[in-house]
């Protein structure tokens, strides 16, 4: 495993993204729509759209490679799977892309793994000030896939992650 990313990220409306397309569609809807998690948003073309716990503030985040589908760890309480194909090598990006770090990725089909923990806590907090510690951590792992997967809840523990991952199944259109 190869860490390509360690350390704090700075959100704000509850959100991050990793870009590797030349066009940033920050739309949060068409993100999800037709998934059944709404935590990693991978529907739109170049962007996974990432959902966390706090609303403004730093949290803890890691991005990491693996050649194969690592374990999944249980410290973890809330986890999703989804694929994504990136075109380009990727940007960690903060809100509004207002900083953003490169992820050593080359182009190419992803399964990519979104796990937190502490997202009640940070959200009961909502915002925290930017010398204050973070309270909700997040990691990204990304192993090479053969083609599409659907997305799946691996772990839902939190109710924050139960409000999102149900937001996002009310986006399908009804039958």
């Amino acid at each position: 495993m190869k860490t390509l990313f360690s350390g704090r990220l700075w959100v704000h409306y509850g959100q991050a993204y990793v870009v590797s397309g030349t066009v940033f569609d920050s739309d949060l809807q068409a993100s999800f729509r037709g998934q059944s998690n709404g935590l990693c948003g991978a529907s739109s073309p170049n962007l996974l759209f990432l959902i966390t716990g706090l609303h403004t503030g730093h949290v803890n985040f890691s991005v990491e490679f693996s050649n194969a589908e690592p374990p999944l760890d249980r410290a973890w309480e809330d986890v999703v799977e989804v694929s994504s194909t990136m075109v380009n090598r990727p940007f960690l990006e903060e809100w509004a892309g207002q900083v953003s770090y490169p992820i050593d990725l080359s182009p190419g089909t992803y399964r990519v793994r979104y796990a937190a923990k502490g997202m009640d806590s940070a959200r009961a907090v909502d915002t925290i000030v930017e010398t204050e510690e973070p309270i909700d951590t997040y990691h990204l792992s990304f192993w090479p896939a053969k083609g599409d997967a659907p997305d799946r809840v691996v772990r839902q523990e939190s109710q924050t992650a139960m409000y999102w991952n149900g937001w996002a199944t009310s986006l399908h259109p009804t039958s």
